[in-house]
């Protein structure tokens, strides 16, 4: 069994920077008002920009740090809920793109914590011998599917993408995971599709008068805050502690912790119950707000290049979102 470990990290995000002062100029909202409650001052919204090419800059920024060529990759996972288009998916656009023509690729759906599963997926093909150097990259256009009349849900997101290399190695760099899903409360964080309007669907309802067809469905993000606030100050910590648990370490040992970016008062919140000093978060929603999967690849990329990682140092990523779903990862530098 291989051992695994961090090779490089990249992001990229929109030249577009939306102020909460450009949101009050077009909703009942104030800078005031969208601070104090979740931390987030700006957020990046894409103008010309698509989820390929957003994911196609992060990836090329995280090749050049782990020093590999595109034609190296055995394997490429893109992380998103927005892809530019349902085929070809995001995963094999950014291989043609890349020019990655040894890379097997598909995408991969978790919301929020998409790209924390994904990096997940990507160390057991490593671990397992199926690939050697994999490139995971999580990735939003949330913009697309905000509803941008309601202040509740607008205020919060971002577009944005951010990457990491995994490879094979000797040392282990990757020391475990801590994994779960709850899809009896999925229906806190949603976003319904098309209704089905096949024919025979449509023959089957007119044959079955009292059952109206379904009314027209919001394909925008619908969030119950509070519950899912509640799911992640519960959640994060537990998962966080089975991993140590698993790897025998304390909270003490770990020297950066690196979240999903979804609100200050969440993060405040997690490391209020491991005893944990928030100067051991990477803090960066208030530059980028809330980005889905990509909310902690960029996060780990800002950390990475920071110069504030030493050889040696223990990393902690942990998603939470849609599904519901959440994960924790732990990770040794190796450099």
């Amino acid at each position: 069994m291989s051992e695994v470990k961090l090779l490089g990290t990249g992001s990229c995000v929109p030249e577009k920077i939306v102020t909460n002062d450009d949101l009050a100029a077009m909703m009942d909202t104030s800078d005031e008002w969208i601070r104090t409650r979740t931390g987030i001052c700006q957020r990046r919204i894409v103008t010309e920009e698509t989820l390929t090419s957003l994911s196609v800059g992060a990836a090329q920024r995280a090749l050049e740090s782990a020093g590999i060529l595109a034609e190296s990759l055995d394997l490429i996972i893109v992380a998103t809920l927005t892809p530019d288009e349902p085929l070809p998916n995001a995963s094999c656009a950014v291989q043609k793109a890349l020019g990655a023509w040894n890379a097997c690729c598909f995408d991969l759906s978790a919301a929020c914590s998409g790209f924390v599963f994904a990096l997940h997926t990507a160390a057991m093909y490593i671990r397992g011998g199926a690939a050697k150097t994999a490139l995971v990259i999580g990735a939003e256009v949330l913009s697309k599917i905000i509803d941008w009349s309601d202040r509740k849900t607008c205020i919060l997101f971002g577009d944005g993408a951010g990457a990491a290399v995994l490879g094979a190695s000797d040392i282990p760099g990757f020391l475990g995971a801590a994994m779960g899903t709850d899809g009896a409360k999925g229906h806190t964080l949603t976003m319904h599709e098309r209704d089905i309007a096949n024919p025979f669907r449509t023959r089957w309802l007119s044959e079955h008068p009292v059952l109206e067809p379904a009314q027209s469905l919001s394909r925008f993000v619908y969030m119950d805050g509070q519950e899912v606030f509640k799911f992640a100050v519960k959640r994060v910590p537990e998962s966080i502690g089975q991993l140590l648990d698993q790897a025998g370490l304390t909270v003490a040992d770990i020297d950066h912790f690196v979240l999903h970016q979804a609100n200050y008062r969440i993060v405040e919140a997690v490391a209020r119950r491991l005893k944990v000093s928030m100067d051991k978060f990477i803090l960066n929603m208030d530059r980028y707000g809330n980005t889905s999967a990509a909310s902690v690849a960029i996060a780990l990329d800002e950390l990475m290049r920071s110069g504030s990682v030493q050889n040696g140092d223990y990393l902690v990523l942990s998603g939470f979102g849609g599904g519901l779903t959440w994960g924790s990862l732990l990770f040794k530098m190796i450099i």
